[in-house]
Parts: structure tokens; C-alpha cells; sequence
């Protein structure tokens, strides 16, 4: 399965602040930032809040994760296995 907005889809642990886009800047008010709601690609914090995001939520449906694998979840009702390499998922 691939998560094609991944980041985009990790909510943000602290204040965020950047420049406005040039192509959204409002005339009225140039010189302010914007502060951001959400993750964005580029973001430093992007891969780390979307990894956050994602335990939270397969931890609800009760995959558990390996100990020595922090990117392997297990379920033990059947067979699944869940893999998250970066935005990779695999299930088997």
C-alpha cells in the first residue's frame, strides 16, 4: 500500500513558521510568515511526525511493534506482519 501524501498527514508537535509562498504572498501584509497547521514535504520534523502518526494509529487496530525492529509491526490474529520502511508498507 502506498500512502502517497504520507507527510502531509502527520500533525505537527510544535509551532512551525515559514515565509509565504511566492506565488500566495498577500500584497497587504508581505513582511508576515505563515504558521503552519499541518506537515509539509521538506519539513525536517516531516519524516519523524508521520512515523509518530502512523505507530499511533496501527497500534489502534492492535499490531504491536517489534522490539528490535521499530518499523516491523506484528498482529497475532492470522499471519499479518506490517513493514514501514520510510513509506514503504508491506502485508503478508
Amino acid at each position: 500500500m502506498d500512502v502517497k501524501t504520507a507527510f502531509l498527514n502527520s500533525n505537527l508537535e510544535e509551532d512551525v513558521y515559514m515565509t509565504q509562498p511566492e506565488c500566495f504572498v498577500d500584497p497587504k501584509n508581505a513582511n508576515k510568515v505563515c504558521k503552519l497547521q499541518r506537515s509539509i514535504y521538506g519539513l525536517k520534523q516531516a519524516s519523524r511526525s508521520w512515523n509518530k502518526r502512523f505507530d499511533e494509529e496501527v497500534k489502534k487496530f492492535n499490531f504491536i511493534q517489534s522490539e528490535k525492529e521499530p518499523y516491523v509491526y506484528k498482529r497475532f490474529s492470522g499471519s499479518v506482519v506490517v513493514l514501514l520502511f520510510c513509506m514503504l508498507m508491506i502485508f503478508s
